[in-house]
């Protein structure tokens, strides 16, 4: 195990299972394993990293989650190739799911970040990466 590796990384969400449907497919399709089950909660592991999403209990729901206040911007995650990246956005465009910065697609990130950009069910941003060439 690499040291400084990140070990997992747990996000409490506002609909469990709205947020399974969606990071479910994202998650499998980037090589993660389903993991961790329970009345409150799900996790997908790749190697020795996993992500945990818990519901959020009711009485915390009235403060909707925003990227532009204090906390977590955004989760950017490697893919595999340009052809990911590329399949990714159709699957997203077909689940209904927005794709942002459609303007500047596949370039949002500048002429040599080949990406595409999108919210979860709670707004969090999302990006999937191409490596370089």
């Amino acid at each position: 195990m690499s040291k400084g590796v990140l070990h997992h990384l747990e996000l409490y969400v506002s609909d469990l299972d709205r947020t399974v449907e969606f990071w479910g497919w994202l998650l499998e399709a980037l090589g993660y394993k389903p993991f961790q089950k329970w009345e409150k909660g799900r996790s997908w592991k790749l190697d020795e990293t996993y992500i945990v999403f818990v519901q959020t209990e009711e009485r915390f729901l009235d403060i909707p989650y925003h990227r532009c206040r204090v906390g977590l911007n955004h989760l950017a995650f490697h893919g595999e190739s340009r052809a990911q990246i590329d399949d990714l956005t159709v699957r997203l465009e077909n689940r209904g799911i927005n794709v942002l910065y459609k303007d500047q697609h596949p370039y949002a990130g500048g002429n040599m970040h080949y990406a595409v950009y999108f919210e979860d069910p709670d707004r969090i941003k999302v990006e999937v990466v191409a490596p370089k060439d």
